[in-house]
């Protein structure tokens, strides 16, 4: 078993990501519902994560990736309550009699997966576990291709992935929103706080200055038709109406989205 420890290296790497990460536009609107989806679960994921010592938001986007936010499937894989897992990890809970509740599996699932003995929870220790949480297969099998489990939805990913346990395809692409791209618009959305965490102020309304990520937006609206937008990574006035026709709102913070 490959065993990785979390480097200083390592975690510049995962700042330096998440610094840079940036949602595809037109991921946007998939990525916004799912966090909504995670805001309005939170009650329960924090009630199981702190049973076990695991951040809210930690079990908000495991329940994603792993469960498409469904109450009724185990935390671990998926799989329906009303019975004990059958994929990997196969046959938990151990304890208890079906159907399980969505608690009881949950901190099972945290408890068995090791995410409980972690004590820091800064960014980089953050991403490191819901990586190694996954398995470490891209990093050492698939260098080339930053983990979706991570980056999908990202302009970190674009495709490959693993489509079953060691069987890869170099076309297949994650139709899920990964779990640092989740975090980071949760920050952005002043959700959450990590410690050192480096979140830009990504969609919001700026008629004066640059915004990271505003060119990347312009230019991408630009390719709709009629939308003639100056590329200057200032998103005022006409840049956050031109997101309106294509997205049906605001950008954040334009006071036409807040009356």
């Amino acid at each position: 078993m490959t065993t990785v420890e979390l480097t200083p290296a390592l975690c510049r790497e995962y700042e330096a990501l998440f610094a840079e990460c940036r949602i595809r536009p037109e991921r946007w609107d998939e990525v916004d519902a799912v966090v909504d989806g995670l805001l309005a679960g939170r009650d329960r994921y924090r009630a199981a994560g702190d049973e076990v010592g695991v951040p809210w938001p930690v079990v908000a986007v495991l329940h994603s990736l792993e469960s498409d936010l469904d109450f009724s499937r185990h935390l671990h894989n998926g799989d329906p309550l009303d019975a004990r897992t059958v994929h990997v990890p196969v046959g938990r809970p151990r304890a208890g009699t079906p159907p399980f509740d969505w608690h009881e599996s949950a901190v099972d699932a945290l408890r068995g997966s090791g995410l409980s003995r972690g004590h820091d929870w800064d960014l980089a220790a953050t991403l490191f576990r819901l990586e190694r949480y996954n398995g470490w297969g891209y990093r050492f099998r698939r260098p080339e291709v930053r983990s979706p489990y991570l980056w999908s939805f990202s302009e970190h990913y674009e495709r490959g992935k693993f489509v079953q346990d060691g069987r890869w395809s170099a076309t297949a692409v994650s139709r899920q929103a990964g779990a640092a791209v989740l975090l980071r618009r949760l920050a952005e959305r002043g959700e959450v706080l990590f410690d050192k965490s480096p979140v830009g102020p990504l969609l919001v309304f700026s008629a004066d200055q640059e915004v990271p990520g505003a060119t990347d937006l312009q230019a991408f609206l630009n390719t709709f038709p009629g939308i003639r937008l100056r590329v200057d990574g200032r998103p005022g006035p006409r840049t956050s109406a031109a997101f309106q026709v294509v997205f049906g709102r605001y950008l954040k913070g334009d006071p036409r989205g807040e009356a």
